[in-house]
């Protein structure tokens, strides 16, 4: 009897893949280093009936429609906003994600990005590698301090208490907007969106995209900031609208941002973000350690056994 096609729409080591060799004839993407191309993931999702997908990966209604084999998707994130999750509904698609393994590891990035633009850690680092310090100087690279700074979190999930929770080491005042108002959040004080960013000196995202958050921080956010202040995104690209953003920083509006991820990914090499000396930019590695990106290579693969063997399956998010 014939085994079912598992594509793999990126590289991993041929030893993580054992536990289920044995269930499916497994095709994978060959290049470590790039994002499978959208045109060729869309010819493997016409001939596959497993897909392990990671967010790069657009998963559309015309790529569903046109993938009559396919009965499931693992999907290597928490986030699954590039799967069109009605449309694998309507065809009967199973979705799964990786939950409740990459918090601790996102919440560190997201202080980390917070830290590094108050601080102003990347300009400073270009100008000592590219041979442009000139020295100490009593005024020279300042940045602004953290401590006793106000906080204001957007979306307080489990990664946003947790950044709660690191800021209580730092002695700063925490305020949250989230749809829902939550209760010992280590401290953290619920606000309306409008008053977080009067607030706020620094502001983290960390909301899903969807829909309703897709241009949640436009120019109409970023007019109601300090000017002193400084927003950071970990979520996703389409969140922050990049446009308003770069024109923000241009003029003054607020004084410094800083970015995970992206609305293109990878991103472009004259992306004008990255030309501004108060933006800095990370290349989206909120789940970037070896512990975490095993853990959720693990939640993946537990699902696939729980498919393959008939059992209840673990991390279905349809």
């Amino acid at each position: 009897m014939q085994k079912p096609l598992l594509w793999v729409t990126f590289h991993l080591p041929q030893e993580l893949l054992e536990p289920i060799k044995s269930y499916v004839d497994v095709k994978m993407w060959q290049d470590p280093e790039f994002d499978m191309p959208q045109d060729e993931f869309e010819a493997a999702a016409q001939e596959a009936d497993i897909l392990w997908t990671v967010v790069s990966n657009q998963v559309t209604a015309d790529v569903i429609k046109r993938a009559p084999k396919l009965k499931m998707i693992a999907n290597l994130a928490v986030g699954y906003n590039n799967i069109d999750t009605e449309a694998a509904t309507e065809a009967g698609i199973i979705v799964t994600n990786t939950p409740d393994v990459l918090a601790d590891t996102t919440a560190d990035l997201a202080f980390l990005l917070m830290m590094m633009a108050a601080r102003r850690t990347l300009e400073g680092a270009r100008a000592l590698y590219q041979g442009q310090w000139k020295g100490w100087q009593v005024l020279g690279m300042t940045g602004m301090d953290i401590h006793h700074k106000t906080l204001g979190i957007i979306g307080m999930g489990t990664i946003g208490e947790l950044v709660a929770k690191r800021a209580t080491g730092f002695d700063m005042n925490v305020i949250y907007h989230n749809r829902h108002e939550k209760h010992n959040a280590y401290g953290a004080q619920y606000r309306s969106k409008e008053d977080l960013l009067r607030e706020a000196d620094f502001i983290i995202v960390l909301t899903p995209l969807t829909p309703a958050t897709r241009n949640l921080i436009t120019k109409e956010e970023l007019a109601l900031m300090k000017k002193s202040a400084m927003l950071i995104n970990v979520a996703r690209g389409g969140i922050v609208n990049e446009d308003d953003l770069y024109e923000a920083l241009i003029k003054g509006d607020i004084l410094a941002a800083a970015s995970d991820v992206f609305v293109e990914e990878p991103v472009p090499t004259k992306h004008p973000l990255l030309t501004l000396a108060n933006f800095t930019a990370l290349p989206h590695l909120g789940s970037a350690t070896v512990e975490t990106r095993l853990g959720m290579v693990s939640r993946n693969v537990e699902s696939l056994l729980a498919y393959f063997n008939k059992h209840s399956i673990p991390f279905r998010v349809v």
